[in-house]
């Protein structure tokens, strides 16, 4: 009997390690993770996501987008999330689409197209608007704020601090691999 109070023998376990036998059973294979289909979130943007949620934009009262998303610091934590949980469910053949369109796409769309939502003070030029049917407006962020996996952004307005000379001098700037 061991101090804990039950014996240990037939349980599988090395008295003298402590460690569990396996039973000559190979441990489980992992799975490598799946590679992503988009390399950043502006790629899942630029090259699906204004195609796929084709909405009027634009005018009064409206929905509301603006074709430089990337300068609303919400904007990009909704649309990684949406990439995210997009890149997740794609792998799920049999539901995983129209719990995406429910549970994200649809919910996180409504609140960054809400007049009152991020995008409350985007200009309303023609650069923020577009016709039924048409894609959303899109304007290319500035080059290396979304880097291919493994990347890492950095709000907007941090970017423009450092480049100005008003950022930590200890702060590491990451380096794209």
């Amino acid at each position: 009997m061991s101090d804990w109070g039950e014996d240990l023998d037939g349980l599988g376990i090395d008295k003298a390690t402590g460690e569990v036998d396996q039973g000559g059973a190979e441990p489980a294979s992992v799975e490598p993770e799946p590679k992503l289909y988009y390399g950043s979130v502006d790629e899942f943007v630029r090259e699906y996501l204004r195609h796929a949620y084709a909405r009027r934009v634009g005018g009064a009262g409206g929905r509301r987008w603006a074709a430089a998303w990337w300068k609303y610091d919400e904007a990009v934590i909704r649309l990684e999330a949406l990439w995210r949980s997009w890149e997740h469910l794609r792998q799920d053949p049999a539901t995983g689409m129209s719990v995406w369109w429910r549970d994200h796409a649809d919910h996180h769309m409504a609140m960054l197209m809400d007049p009152d939502g991020p995008f409350f003070d985007a200009l309303d030029g023609d650069e923020n608007k577009n016709k039924a049917g048409e894609p959303l407006p899109y304007a290319p962020p500035p080059d290396g704020m979304f880097w291919p996996e493994p990347h890492v952004w950095r709000p907007l307005r941090d970017q423009q601090r450092d480049a100005s000379g008003g950022g930590s001098q200890n702060r590491q700037t990451p380096t794209q691999p």
